[in-house]
């Protein structure tokens, strides 16, 4: 069996523009193109294009549909609108993280479930066996598509130059189908950057036309060619948990102070009910730790499993870290006791190499856009 990174319909084009690769989940991936930094400036300031076709396509069709995902997953994915979409979690039996997903409502009995890359075949395994004794089917269709994002500012209008879908009706986590360039797609304004901006779900041998047409509509106002390494300092700069880091299956989403994904109201069981009935009530009385933001009052870089100390003991731990290019300072996200967990506590450092560098503690998000 070959273990040799799959690569995205885009791969020849990536290596074109002379993009460092690299292997992300089992993928071979555009990390940067040039300056991590300067595509970090073009998504907060303007546009940035992302190849993000590792992500998992999970389709779930049939009469019962919305009944196993809401047996399967722990959000009232019933409830979500044709069109819309909704961030949920699955969860093991015990209530511990699986994965976190987007969910698109398609149709009336069609979905699809999008799942990290990392824990795709996790995913599409506990929902094929979740499904048992439902009518409804689940398809794997990571074959299926590609998938291109747009984001920052400038993204509605290079967007709009393109297509003739409703894009000013088209709200934030909400999905339309459409034609792009001449090319049909599923237009969602989803993103992982706290930006404005749109991922298009494509068919594989149509994402190159896709790329370019975007490329040239974004040229004038500035857009550039994006990697994984700026999308992850995008989305820690916004709070946003990547899997791995702030989510595990050691932790609930109450424990990630996600508990807000859990819909105990819907009707029916759902896996790992009674165990996240047990973590709300923990997270309610007594949480141990909670997931805080740091901000760097020096110059060292944090980083994940670095422990977090205030006099001189261990107080938590970082899950993320990086330097934040707009705020122009190292910060982290951690896992830190309660007691230490309030914006503007002090005496709180990080372990980096056996110094304790000290930090501030800050609420996330780290950076929020002006609406």
């Amino acid at each position: 069996m070959s273990t040799s990174p799959r690569r995205t319909a885009l791969d020849a084009l990536h290596r074109s523009l002379g993009a460092t690769m690299t292997d992300f989940a089992g993928w071979d991936m555009p990390l940067r193109y040039a300056s991590e930094r300067d595509e970090h400036t073009a998504v907060r300031t303007r546009a940035g294009l992302f190849d993000l076709s590792h992500m998992g396509e999970i389709t779930v069709t049939g009469a019962q549909a919305a009944a196993l995902l809401d047996h399967a997953l722990v959000g009232n994915i019933g409830g979500v609108g044709v069109g819309r979409a909704r961030y949920t979690m699955i969860c093991r039996e015990d209530g511990g993280i699986l994965d976190d997903l987007i969910v698109y409502r398609l149709g009336e009995q069609e979905y699809m479930v999008v799942a990290n890359a990392s824990n795709a075949q996790v995913v599409l395994d506990a929902l094929t066996e979740r499904a048992a004794g439902f009518d409804a089917e689940v398809r794997d269709d990571r074959d299926a598509y590609a998938l291109i994002a747009v984001q920052g500012p400038e993204s509605p209008g290079i967007l709009k130059s393109l297509t003739d879908a409703d894009l000013d009706g088209l709200k934030y986590y909400a999905g339309l189908p459409g034609t792009v360039a001449g090319v049909p797609a599923l237009i969602a304004r989803t993103g992982y950057t706290g930006e404005d901006g749109f991922e298009l779900f494509t068919a594989p041998e149509h994402a190159e036309r896709l790329w370019r047409a975007l490329t040239e509509a974004g040229a004038p106002v500035g857009l550039i060619p994006c990697g994984l390494s700026c999308r992850d300092t995008l989305r820690l700069e916004a709070g946003m948990p990547l899997y791995g880091h702030e989510l595990t299956t050691a932790l609930t989403p109450f424990d990630a102070g996600l508990g807000r994904v859990v819909k105990f109201e819907k009707e029916g069981d759902f896996v790992g009910r009674e165990a996240l009935q047990a973590a709300a009530e923990r997270a309610a009385t007594a949480p141990p730790r909670r997931l805080v933001g740091l901000v760097a009052q020096g110059r060292r870089v944090p980083r994940a499993g670095m422990s977090v100390v205030a006099g001189g003991t261990v107080v938590g731990e970082v899950t993320s870290g990086a330097p934040s290019p707009t705020l122009g300072k190292p910060i982290a996200m951690a896992y830190v006791d309660a007691a230490y967990a309030e914006a503007g506590t002090s005496g709180v450092g990080v372990d980096i190499r056996g110094t304790h560098e000290p930090y501030d503690v800050v609420a996330l998000p780290f950076y929020k856009r002006q609406k």
